[in-house]
């Protein structure tokens, strides 16, 4: 089973994101990441939905989410022509004998500290999931007190706009 990133655009409308979600889970695929908000138009919002599932399976799901009359357009992103990332904020045990420690490793992921206590730092970190995984590898021995992270967002690369196309 392999990993796929959908863009899929929609009209800004209540009950979208709930019909989207519904088709996923009425054919039991599970959504590993999935992030909303609006676009330049405001009338569109983008899906950004990562699933775990076979080719075929969804090439069917896909069909079915452009029959659904609030989408727009769906648009299968793979790494090389995208770029995709995410934002994590995790708060790290850092009391004063290992805070140095834990300030090396976020610099070196170029991430940032945005709280401070006495016991602990709250960093945020964005990049791609490879990038945020091995910055939580490094950083669980110290103890990750709390964690929340986005789903992916993605955005094809060069100049083309898919906004306001449709492929119906």
């Amino acid at each position: 089973m392999s990993t796929h990133t959908l863009s899929v655009l929609v009209e800004n409308k209540p009950g979208v994101l709930a019909r989207v979600a519904g088709l996923f889970s009425r054919r039991g695929f599970n959504i590993d990441s999935l992030a909303v908000g609006p676009t330049e138009n405001p009338e569109i919002s983008r899906m950004t939905i990562v699933v775990a599932v076979e080719e075929l399976p969804l090439e069917q799901v896909t069909k079915q989410l452009n029959k659904l009359v609030n989408v727009i357009k769906i648009v299968e992103l793979e790494e090389p022509s995208s770029v995709q990332r995410e934002l994590l904020l995790a708060k790290i045990r850092a009391d004063a004998t290992v805070r140095s420690q834990v300030l090396e490793i976020v610099d070196l992921f170029r991430a940032k500290v945005v709280d401070v206590s006495p016991e602990a730092v709250t960093i945020e970190a964005t990049g791609p999931v490879d990038k945020i995984n091995a910055l939580l590898r490094m950083l669980e021995p110290y103890g990750i007190r709390e964690l929340v992270q986005s789903g992916m967002v993605a955005v094809g690369r060069g100049p083309r706009s898919i906004t306001g196309t449709s492929t119906r």
